[in-house]
């Protein structure tokens, strides 16, 4: 999962790094307007966790922007990225504001690391429209515990080979782009080229082999997974 994190508070922004890529999260992070207006805009993330009140490049001293308008421009350029609001501005009618704008869920500092966790499953839940369990073949994958089992039997996997199955995975049968999975890979400016992501998916055909679930390679279109019929006991 991406995240991009909106936080111009460095000790809060720190501390939610390290929760979030302890929990398997790559993390982006903004601390101004313009910074966050650039990665939305130029990355695909997964979810965007966002402070309402940030500071604008180039603004007078002390100049600050709502975070708002970001929500309110991807929304009008048809982006739908789930956005978690997280803000000291907690009334009734900032709420209405902020959901009234385009973002899906709102909660109020100072708030608990794992609620934070907690809604942004449920809103990616939603957004897929898909749960944190997924099978195909003999596989099953848990998102929530990181946990891939082959037939029950726990499989270890490294975790960007993890979200590169999920991302397969949700739902199988889909399309992916090399594009897309590398963008979803990348962290920061370290973008993940050409080899290094045939690498992750040869080292998964390896791991995938007798499970039930193959990934396809599309020439010119990218990969699939599908569910395949065991080989034949030989005679």
């Amino acid at each position: 999962m991406r995240i991009l994190l909106v936080e111009d508070d460095p000790v809060l922004s720190d501390v939610m790094q390290r929760s979030l890529r302890q929990h398997g999260c790559r993390v982006d992070a903004a601390a101004t307007l313009d910074a966050a207006r650039h990665w939305w805009r130029t990355q695909p993330f997964d979810a965007v966790l966002l402070d309402l009140n940030l500071p604008v490049c180039g603004a007078a001293r002390g100049g600050m922007g709502n975070g708002l308008d970001l929500v309110r421009e991807a929304r009008a350029r048809g982006d739908r990225t789930p956005v978690l609001v997280l803000t000291a501005r907690d009334r009734t009618e900032q709420r209405i504001a902020g959901l009234d704008a385009g973002a899906d869920d709102y909660l109020g500092k100072p708030f608990d690391l794992a609620e934070v966790e907690a809604r942004l499953r449920a809103l990616l839940r939603r957004a897929h429209a898909t749960d944190d369990h997924v099978r195909l073949g003999r596989l099953r994958l848990d998102r929530r515990a990181r946990r891939l089992a082959l037939d029950g039997a726990p499989c270890e996997l490294p975790a960007r080979e993890f979200e590169v199955l999920w991302e397969l995975l949700t739902p199988p049968g889909r399309v992916v782009s090399k594009r897309m999975l590398a963008d979803k890979l990348s962290e920061g400016d370290d973008l993940l080229g050409d080899n290094a992501l045939e690498a992750f998916i040869s080292r998964l055909r390896r791991k995938l082999a007798g499970s039930g679930a193959h990934i396809r390679i599309l020439r010119g279109l990218g990969y699939l997974i599908e569910a395949v019929a065991p080989a034949p006991p030989a005679p």
